[in-house]
């Protein structure tokens, strides 16, 4: 079985608590990505924002693009150790109706896990189940 630390890209994208929105959103655009994790000076992770945070926390409530991302990450977090199966990560996305999840190590932050790449992982799994001279 795959394990999360073959499939997670690394390093996560981090960001500090007392980072402003529009410099979260700048890192975002930057980095071509999604979300970006919030840790503490430990790399320990203690939330997500992501963009649809930014749309409906942010933008639809007319906040200033100086607020703290501590105001408005997501803070109930889940995540995944390293060494668990990729099965494990989906299960875990999929009772929370997540797409992302932060991978850690001891709990430090070690990469991040998208469902894409879970897809990924269970296509190419499966694959290799029924065409196993091929792969």
């Amino acid at each position: 079985m795959a394990l999360v630390k073959n499939i997670m890209s690394k390093p996560a994208v981090t960001v500090q608590p007392s980072a402003t929105i529009y410099d979260a959103a700048r890192q975002m655009k930057d980095a071509k990505i999604g979300s970006l994790i919030i840790t503490d000076d430990k790399d320990r992770p203690l939330g997500i924002i992501t963009e649809t945070d930014i749309i409906y926390k942010v933008v639809a409530e007319g906040r200033a693009l100086d607020t703290p991302v501590k105001d408005v990450m997501t803070t109930d977090l889940k995540t995944i150790d390293e060494e668990e199966t990729v099965e494990k990560a989906a299960k875990i996305m999929a009772a929370h109706l997540i797409r992302r999840l932060p991978v850690v190590k001891n709990k430090k932050l070690t990469g991040i896990v998208a469902l894409k790449d879970v897809v990924k992982a269970k296509k190419v799994n499966s694959e290799s189940e029924y065409y196993p001279y091929y792969t």
